[in-house]
C-alpha cells in the first residue's frame, strides 16, 4: 500500500509553507509521540511506526522535496529511517549516550521489552538488535526507560499480575558478545537469556517510572494509583520511602535537581521534595487533563505541560523563596506558548542540551521545533546603557545612544555648562531647540539688567514679574488714554484715530516684555538682523508706526524664500485706510483667515479693528507671550488688562509653560509655576537651575531645596563629579551664610586621629602652611602631630606628604598640585601634581609590586 500517497489526500492543513507531505507515522487514531536522541539534531516519532529525523538548516531547494518537513521558520526536519517492523507499541526509550547509532528499548503491549535499531549499526557487534527482555508472564508494558547514568540497565513498568512483580529491571550486558569492544562500556557475558536483577511491586500496577541521576540505583515509580514510591535497587526487600497520592502518572526526576519529583493525575500536577515526602511541596491544578509533563533539563525548576485537547503547551516556572533563611512556599510563574500548530498537541520533548528548546508533535502529526525565549531582565543604567540577559549564555549590551528622553538631554546639557553662565542669556546656548527655555533665560537676563539699570523702579526684586510692577488703580491711579489721528500719525488716507494708554507701570511692564519705550528703531533693526522680518512690522504696527513697517518689509533680501511675499505685503500696508467701507478693510478682513504666519494675521486684524476688540491678537499662540502681553499693556483699559494678565498667568501655570514668569516673576507665584512644570516635563535640572539663579530669595523653602537636591543626586547618579561640584560652587554664591561641610579628612594611618583638624587649631591666628615654604609662621609637618608616626610617602617623589587640603592664605586657595592624592582601591597615592604627570603616560599604580589599574578604575577615564 502506497502510504505516502494515501497521507497526501489527508487535509493540507498539516502541512508548513511549501511542504506539504504528511510523515509516514501518522497514526490519525492511535497514541503519537516523540524524543530527541543523544546523538545532535537526531530525534524520533513513534505511533504506528517509528521515524528516525535529522534536523538540518531549512533551504528553498527543500521545499518540494519528499521525505522533509518544515518544523520551523529556519528548520526542516530529513527522515533517515523508518522503522515499521513494531506492532503494539506502548513505550519507547532511548540509550542515553549519543554514540552513532540510536539504540531503543521498546514497550510492546504484550509486556516485552524490544532492543531495536533502525538498520545496520554499531550495536550488531554485541548481538543487541532483536533482542527481547521477557517477564514471566505476559502483560501491557506502560513504560520502559534506560538508566541515564548505567545505561546498561533497563527497568520496565507493567500491568498487574497477581503471581510477578511489575517493575522488572534488567541488564542488557548480559546479552553482549563482543567482550573486547571499546566503543560502548557493557560487560558481557555468555548468556542469551536475561533474568532481571531486581523486581518490585508485587501483585500491583506501575503506571510510570524513573531515574534518579544522582544516585543511579534509586528509581521513582508510581505504583497502584495509589502510591508514589522511590525504590533502591540494590536493595529488593523494601521501598525506600513511600507517599499515598493519586498522582501517580508521567513521573519524571528534575534533571538539574534529583530531590524534586513531578507527576500527575487527572488535572492536578504535584511536586514533590525528596526530603520531605509526605506531601508535595506544590500542587498546580491547570483546567484540562494533563497528558504528559517534562521538566526542562536546561532551566531550573521549569516544567512544561500538555493538555487534553489543547493547542498550547503550558510552562511553570517555580521560584524558590527564602525569608529570614526559612523556605516559604514556592511562586509559580505560568507561560502558554504555541509551537506552531492550531491542532491539539500530543506529546514534547526538551531537547537535552540547547536552551529552552523543544520539539511538539500534534495529533495531525504536524511536528514543531521551538525555542522559549525567557523574559528578558532588562536594565537601564542612569546613562542610557541597556543590558538583558540573552538565555544563560550571553548578556547583550547597547552602549549610550541618544533617545528622545529628558533624562538624555538633562545629562547632555549638564556637561555644556548650562544653567551655570555668570551671564544668564548665555545659558541659552547648551539648548538645543527648546524655544521655551531659550526665552526664560534671556528674559532673566534682561529683568536682571533693567532692575540693576534703574528702568525698572519701586521695587528691590532682580526678577520682578509683570503682575509686580503693574500697580495699577483703576479708582485712584488709573492709566492716562491718548488718541492720536493717523493723519498726525503719517497716514493721509485714514480719517479716524488710534487709541492706546499711557502709564508709568505700563512702561515699565512694556519694558519688562523686551519691548524699548525709547529706542523703537533700534530694536526693529536688531529683529530684522536676525531675520525676524514679520515680527518686526507688527511690533512696528502695533507702535503705530506703520510707515516703518513698509519701509522694512521691503528691505528683505531677494534671497529670503519670503522676499516676494513679504513685498505684497509692504504694498498691501500702502494702502491702509481705515474706512469701514473701504474696499482695503473689506478685503484684508476676509483675507486675514488665509494668512499663516501669525505676526502678519496679528497685524492686520489690528488694522481692521472695529471695536476695540483686540481678542484674535491677544490669544494668538503664535506670538510670544511677551509681545502679546506688551501689546495689551498698551491697548487695553486698567480693568481689562488685569483681568487678561490675570487669567493668562491661571492658563500658563496650569500648562507649566515657563513663560508665565513674565508674569509672575521669582515670587511665589512664580514656584507654583516652576513646580508645575516640572510636573509636565520631569526637567529637574531647569528648575533647580532657575530656581537657584532666579529665586535665591527662597533657598530656604522645602521645594526649592528639594529640588536643589534631587538635581545634585541625579548627577552623583551619572558620576558627573565636576559638574556637580561647579553646580555646588555657584549654590554657595547665593547662600553664603551656610558654608559647606567639609567633604574629605585626611587621618592618621595609625592613630586614626585627623591631621587636619590638628592643623586647622594650630594655625589659627597665623599663615597657614605650604608645602615648601620657608617664613616664619608658617607650619610643616612630616608625621602626624598626634602619635609622632611618619606620614605616608609620595609614590612619586618619596618625599613626606605635609599639606592640608582647602587652606587659604591671603585669599588664595593652596596650590592643587599640592594636595593629598590617594586610589581609592589600593590607597596609594601622592602629591597631585605628581599623580597626574605619572598617569598621563601609565594605567597602573606607580608602587612597585601593585597590580591595581587606579587610572583605568576611575569611572571618568573607562
Amino acid at each position: 500500500m502506497d502510504l505516502e500517497g494515501e497521507f497526501k489526500k489527508i487535509s493540507r492543513v498539516a502541512s508548513f509553507g511549501n511542504i506539504r507531505d504528511l510523515p509516514s507515522h501518522v497514526n490519525m487514531s492511535g497514541k503519537l509521540e516523540i524524543q530527541w536522541s543523544p546523538i545532535p539534531n537526531r530525534f524520533i516519532t513513534w505511533g504506528s511506526d517509528v521515524t528516525l529525523y535529522e534536523v538540518q538548516p531549512l533551504r528553498d531547494s527543500y521545499t518540494q522535496v519528499s521525505g522533509v518537513t518544515k518544523i520551523s521558520n529556519k528548520s526542516c526536519a530529513h527522515i533517515i529511517a523508518t522503522n515499521p517492523n513494531h506492532l503494539y507499541v506502548k513505550s519507547i526509550d532511548i540509550y542515553p549516550k549519543p554514540h552513532s547509532d540510536v539504540l531503543m528499548a521498546i514497550g510492546i503491549s504484550n509486556g516485552k521489552v524490544l532492543l531495536s535499531t533502525f538498520g545496520p549499526s554499531e550495536y550488531d557487534l554485541y548481538g543487541y538488535p532483536g533482542k527481547e527482555l521477557v517477564p514471566r508472564h505476559g502483560r501491557q508494558c506502560n513504560v520502559v526507560s534506560f538508566n541515564p547514568n548505567e545505561p546498561n540497565l533497563i527497568a520496565a513498568g507493567l500491568d498487574k499480575h497477581r503471581q510477578d512483580n511489575s517493575v522488572l529491571i534488567w541488564d542488557i550486558s548480559k546479552l553482549a558478545h563482543e567482550p573486547n569492544s571499546s566503543k560502548i562500556a557493557f560487560h558481557p557475558v555468555s548468556s542469551d537469556y536475561v533474568r532481571p536483577v531486581a523486581e518490585f511491586g508485587n501483585a500491583e500496577f506501575a503506571h510510570s517510572l524513573s531515574w534518579f541521576r544522582t544516585n543511579s540505583k534509586l528509581i521513582a515509580c508510581g505504583m497502584n494509583l495509589k502510591h508514589l514510591r522511590i525504590y533502591d535497587i540494590r536493595d529488593h526487600s523494601k521501598n525506600v520511602v513511600s507517599t499515598p497520592t493519586k498522582a501517580v502518572y508521567g513521573v519524571c526526576l528534575n534533571p538539574r535537581d534529583d530531590r524534586q519529583i513531578a507527576s500527575f493525575f487527572d488535572n492536578q500536577i504535584s511536586v514533590w521534595d525528596t526530603r520531605n515526602f509526605e506531601k508535595p511541596v506544590l500542587v498546580i491544578t491547570p483546567l484540562k487533563p494533563i497528558v504528559k509533563i517534562a521538566w526542562c533539563p536546561t532551566k531550573i525548576n521549569m516544567v512544561a505541560s500538555v493538555q487534553k485537547e489543547s493547542s498550547v503547551v503550558n510552562l511553570y516556572d517555580i521560584q524558590q523563596t527564602t525569608v529570614s533563611n526559612e523556605d516559604v512556599e514556592p511562586v509559580i510563574l505560568e507561560r502558554v506558548v504555541t509551537p506552531g500548530s492550531y491542532h491539539n498537541i500530543a506529546s514534547i520533548s526538551w531537547h537535552p542540551t540547547d536552551e529552552n528548546r523543544f520539539l511538539s508533535i500534534a495529533s495531525n502529526g504536524v511536528i514543531s521545533d521551538y525555542t522559549v525565549y525567557d523574559r528578558i531582565t532588562l536594565n537601564w543604567s542612569p546613562i542610557s546603557n541597556v543590558m538583558w540577559t540573552y538565555g544563560r549564555k550571553a548578556l547583550k549590551y547597547v552602549k549610550e545612544f541618544e533617545i528622545d528622553d529628558i533624562s538624555y538631554k538633562i545629562r547632555q546639557r549638564a556637561k555644556n555648562n548650562y544653567g551655570l553662565e555668570d551671564q544668564l542669556d548665555k545659558n541659552d546656548l547648551a539648548i538645543d531647540n527648546n524655544d521655551m527655555l531659550a526665552s526664560v533665560w534671556n528674559w532673566l537676563h534682561l529683568s536682571n539688567k533693567l532692575a540693576e539699570d534703574g528702568a525698572i523702579r519701586r521695587t528691590n526684586i532682580k526678577h520682578p514679574g509683570v503682575q509686580t510692577i503693574l500697580k495699577i488703580d483703576p479708582e485712584n491711579n488709573k492709566s492716562e488714554t491718548v488718541i492720536e489721528s493717523w493723519i498726525d500719525l503719517g497716514n493721509p488716507n485714514c480719517k479716524g484715530s488710534a487709541k492706546y494708554y499711557k502709564h508709568e507701570d505700563r512702561e515699565q511692564a512694556i519694558r519688562l516684555c523686551g519691548w524699548p519705550v525709547d529706542f523703537l528703531p533700534e530694536y526693529l533693526k536688531s529683529l530684522e538682523k536676525e531675520n525676524e522680518f514679520t515680527r518686526a512690522a507688527a511690533i512696528s504696527v502695533f507702535n503705530l508706526k506703520i510707515k516703518a513697517a513698509i519701509e522694512l518689509l521691503t528691505r528683505v533680501p531677494d534671497a529670503s524664500e519670503y522676499s516676494s511675499s513679504l513685498n505684497i505685503v509692504a504694498m498691501a500696508l500702502a494702502g491702509f485706510s481705515d474706512d469701514k467701507s473701504s474696499v482695503w478693510k473689506q478685503f484684508c478682513t476676509n483675507s486675514r483667515s488665509k494668512i499663516t504666519d501669525p505676526y502678519l494675521k496679528a497685524m492686520f486684524a489690528f488694522l481692521t479693528d472695529e471695536n476695540n476688540n483686540y481678542d484674535d491678537i491677544l490669544n494668538e499662540r503664535g506670538m510670544s507671550v511677551g509681545d502679546r502681553v506688551a501689546f495689551a499693556c498698551m491697548f487695553l483699559p486698567d480693568n481689562k488688562l488685569l483681568e487678561y494678565l490675570q487669567s493668562t498667568t491661571e492658563k500658563l501655570t496650569e500648562e507649566g509653560n515657563l513663560d508665565g514668569l513674565l508674569l509672575t516673576g521669582n515670587d511665589t507665584e512664580g514656584l507654583i509655576l516652576l513646580q508645575k512644570y516640572l510636573d509636565t516635563t520631569a526637567d529637574i535640572q531647569s528648575t533647580a537651575l532657575i530656581a537657584m539663579r532666579a529665586f535665591y530669595t527662597e533657598l530656604g523653602n522645602e521645594t526649592v531645596k528639594l529640588w536643589i537636591e534631587s538635581y545634585r543626586n541625579l548627577l552623583d547618579t551619572w558620576k558627573l563629579w565636576h559638574e556637580r561640584a561647579q553646580f555646588d560652587i555657584k549654590l554657595a554664591l547665593f547662600r553664603p551664610q551656610e558654608k559647606p561641610p567639609q567633604q574629605v579628612f585626611v587621618s592618621c594611618n595609625f592613630c586614626g586621629k585627623s591631621i587636619s583638624a590638628y592643623l586647622h587649631g594650630l594655625n589659627r591666628g597665623r599663615t597657614p602652611f605650604r608645602l615648601g615654604s620657608t617664613t616664619g609662621n608658617t607650619v610643616k609637618i612630616s608625621s602626624c602631630p598626634n602619635c609622632r608616626k611618619p606620614l605616608p610617602r609620595c609614590a612619586i617623589c618619596l618625599m613626606y606628604m605635609g599639606t592640608t587640603t582647602g587652606e587659604i592664605e591671603k585669599s588664595k586657595m593652596v596650590d592643587f598640585d599640592s594636595w593629598f592624592t590617594w586610589c581609592q582601591t589600593c590607597r596609594h597615592g601622592g602629591h597631585a601634581e605628581h599623580m597626574l604627570q605619572w598617569f598621563k603616560e601609565h594605567q597602573d599604580c606607580p608602587v612597585t609590586g601593585c597590580s591595581c589599574r587606579c587610572y583605568a578604575i576611575d569611572a571618568g577615564n573607562t
